[in-house]
């Protein structure tokens, strides 16, 4: 290796030094682990000094989900953006709203089972994606049954939340309205016969005959309002039930959040698409989490999935914001909107059956239920 090679080696070693120096703010001690260069076929993508925030942001939003679910006391972490600003989990389905979703929309005893009833449940609960404004129908309508569907009933619900100043649409995306398709001036009303579109098209039947995620996703995309981003959100929702069966590793589609996460972790993608890059993440976590020596603890032996990855690029957007304010995205935003809460309410989690780690889940409670209860014991 000639001179001028050997000092640009030595260069180099210094600014990956720096910037693992740097990177040392979530707890973890300093690393010197170069930033690895992605390779295709034909080009690399070069990756910033996000890259390897988007890991640790992974690993520590993780350990705080175990911590909740522990019920630890506060803080759960040591890092002051994750303690002040609200993300969501590293793994979708391990949020609040998904949660609910699942355990009280989806897999209900008290409630029809059939592929038709439960796709109704998961779309119209999809479409505001708020969970009080579910139980406001609920208390109001009593069960939400498609047998017993009335526009005029769910309307007038609807109708007096919003004129008593309630918010009825969920902050965490925006509905588009469709009036000047579904006819409508009123949102929820809009919404409501685009429910209706759906139940008429037997969609339920049609996604349970998709022999891919992609297909479900393109006869969601077919309806009014439903972009990109939302029918990719509405098919990993209905495949949490039974009504599909796609593998979570299938198919992704990034959305503006998540774009914006991929322009700060890679200041050029080498001719790579976006989702390349997400199914990188997916595909190498177990090596990236070893190269930085995180213990990122999965969801009882499940990887991130590609929605996980594509999740945690939009919630990387938002971190770097605070943690690294000169690399900008592709929105320019600087400031993150929603401040952290802490829920007082106790929180727990059960998954659809068939990811096969609900068992597990119960079988840690009843293992930590019994050590602790063999310690009381000792100690009295």
């Amino acid at each position: 290796m000639g001179i001028k090679n050997q000092k640009q080696v030595k260069e180099k070693d210094k600014q990956n030094l720096q910037l693992n120096l740097e990177l040392g703010n979530l707890g973890g001690k300093p690393k010197f682990t170069p930033i690895p260069t992605i390779i295709s076929k034909r080009l690399s993508a070069k990756p910033t000094v996000v890259f390897d925030t988007y890991w640790l942001f992974a690993a520590e939003r993780q350990k705080i989900f175990f911590k909740k679910l522990q019920n630890a006391s506060m803080p759960w972490t040591k890092d002051q953006i994750l303690s002040s600003y609200k993300f969501t989990n590293a793994y979708r389905a391990s949020d609040r709203t998904s949660q609910y979703l699942i355990r009280h929309v989806i897999y209900r005893s008290d409630l029809p089972t059939s592929k038709e009833e439960v796709f109704f449940r998961i779309i119209l609960f999809k479409i505001f994606n708020k969970i009080k404004t579910w139980e406001l129908l609920e208390h109001h309508l009593g069960q939400i049954v498609y047998a017993d569907y009335s526009f005029e009933r769910y309307d007038k619900v609807l109708t007096e939340a919003m004129e008593s100043g309630k918010r009825i649409y969920s902050a965490a995306y925006i509905m588009p309205s469709g009036g000047k398709i579904l006819g409508y001036t009123t949102k929820h009303r809009n919404h409501l016969k685009l429910i209706e579109k759906m139940m008429g098209d037997e969609l339920s039947k049609q996604l349970a005959d998709a022999s891919s995620m992609q297909r479900g996703f393109e006869l969601l995309l077919k309806y009014p309002t439903i972009g990109n981003f939302l029918a990719y959100q509405f098919i990993t929702d209905i495949n949490y039930s039974e009504i599909t069966n796609f593998s979570e590793m299938e198919f992704v589609i990034p959305g503006p959040g998540a774009l914006d996460g991929i322009r700060k972790c890679f200041s050029d993608l080498g001719g790579l698409k976006e989702t390349d890059i997400i199914r990188y993440m997916a595909d190498n976590q177990e090596s990236e989490f070893k190269r930085l020596e995180l213990d990122f603890k999965s969801l009882w032996g499940r990887p991130l999935q590609l929605i996980d990855c594509q999740n945690l690029f939009c919630e990387v957007d938002k971190y770097a914001r605070i943690k690294h304010p000169e690399i900008s995205g592709i929105s320019g935003r600087t400031r993150i909107k929603q401040k952290y809460s802490a829920n007082s309410q106790p929180f727990d989690c059960w998954y659809p059956p068939n990811w096969g780690i609900n068992q597990a889940i119960q079988e840690s409670k009843i293992t930590k239920f019994s050590s602790k209860q063999s310690f009381n014991q000792r100690s009295g």
